[in-house]
């Protein structure tokens, strides 16, 4: 946490996004170190230990908002904890000048095996509800940007569902950039090297403008070194990414007031976010004009994008449904399970305690009740929770699908 603050504390970054703070300390840490550059922070609270989100500014942070997911993986798998942190997404609005920057920093349920990914479901609705708060809470803002641990690759389905519904444009276009498991990362296994050693980009920086901006992404990179300057220890385990945008009004090239993005991911403590303001009449790095096209291309290009999204939609849907099946199943099993050790225990108490074995046939008896509690809280509180939250998912993704399907009104 010393050496993120001191760097964070460079001057390099104008607006900083982390995401895995976990700890308050680790919060308080952070800020007190890059206070001198960034004054303005905001720590998003929720669940038990905290969502890990901390935001860090050179600009004021003049409102914030959170938006917890109706599914966050399960409160019985201690180890993978990632329902303590009551993950959501969180939204800061950020004043540069007289214009508005919407930071989104979220951070996805985990990947814990790929072979047989319990929380795939999970994370997709996760991406689809972020996609939704980000459209609903665009308001006035020039510019909306997405910056976290996202726990998607790019071929993945919440990757997909997450850009398509949002609109937004994922700002790396190399499919050879990594930011998790990189053989050149201290904290990487040599067993998760022997099996894929290029290893993944799962941090992700995507950008949405208003309608009357046009955005430019002049810069894309992994800012880092290896390892801390002096010691045989990375930052942290993923990667720091790097965006430089420049912003500016449509069809005003020369007197306009421009403003220019720079944001960086460190998981398992920071993500970096640099904004800075352009004087107007400031010369425009590498500015290129895009002509619009054709409106025949324009129309083409609109409905390759919703064919896409619709696919995607339904793709995820699916996924869905399957999900609420399996919960079905699961109830059963939870049910069957307690009936039968229910009747075992009654039959416990019928039979006399075997001599010299007092204690140890209280403590199975108290293990069986312990797992009969268990088992009923899982198929019933438990399974309702989780099934309205995917059912939430599910028919927001329906309602979606059903406008993106509508086709456009004809006027003369």
């Amino acid at each position: 946490m010393q050496h993120i603050g001191k760097e964070l504390s460079s001057g390099k970054y104008d607006i900083v996004s982390l995401q895995e703070v976990w700890t308050e300390k680790d919060s308080m840490v952070l800020q007190e170190l890059t206070k001198a550059i960034l004054p303005y922070a905001h720590y998003f609270y929720s669940g038990v230990i905290g969502a890990g989100l901390l935001v860090l500014s050179k600009f004021p942070i003049v409102s914030t908002l959170f938006h917890s997911w109706t599914v966050n993986g399960y409160c019985h798998r201690i180890q993978h904890a990632d329902w303590f942190g009551g993950k959501g997404v969180g939204m800061c609005r950020i004043r540069v000048g007289d214009r508005y920057v919407h930071l989104y920093n979220a951070h996805l349920h985990a990947e814990y095996d790929m072979d047989n990914d319990d929380y795939k479901t999970h994370r997709v609705i996760q991406a689809f509800d972020t996609a939704q708060f980000i459209e609903a809470t665009r308001w006035d803002s020039d510019v909306q940007i997405l910056a976290g641990d996202l726990n998607t690759k790019p071929k993945d389905i919440s990757y997909k569902v997450l850009l398509h519904t949002s609109e937004m444009t994922d700002t790396c276009n190399s499919d050879s950039v990594a930011t998790n498991e990189c053989k050149h990362n201290s904290y990487t296994p040599k067993k998760v090297l022997g099996k894929n050693p290029n290893g993944f980009r799962i941090d992700h920086i995507f950008v949405r403008s208003a309608d009357s901006i046009k955005t430019e992404i002049l810069e894309y990179k992994l800012p880092l070194p290896h390892r801390v300057p002096g010691q045989k220890y990375s930052y942290s385990d993923h990667e720091a990414v790097q965006v430089r945008l420049l912003l500016r009004p449509k069809g005003d090239d020369e007197d306009s007031c421009s403003v220019r993005h720079v944001s960086a991911a460190i998981d398992g403590s920071d993500s970096m976010h640099d904004v800075q303001l352009t004087p107007p009449n400031t010369p425009i790095p590498n500015g290129k004009s895009h002509s619009n096209g054709h409106v025949e291309e324009d129309c083409a290009a609109a409905t390759d994008k919703t064919s896409i999204k619709v696919a995607v939609i339904q793709e995820s849907i699916d996924l869905c449904e399957g999900h609420l099946n399996q919960l079905k199943t699961d109830r059963a099993v939870y049910f069957t399970i307690s009936f039968i050790l229910l009747t075992a225990l009654i039959l416990m108490a019928e039979f006399p305690v075997p001599h010299g074995y007092k204690t140890l046939y209280l403590l199975l008896k108290l293990l069986v009740f312990g797992v009969i509690l268990f088992c009923v809280f899982m198929g019933s509180l438990w399974n309702l929770m989780e099934r309205n939250g995917t059912l939430s998912g599910k028919t927001s993704m329906e309602m979606k699908l059903a406008g993106s399907k509508l086709l456009p009104l004809k006027t003369d």
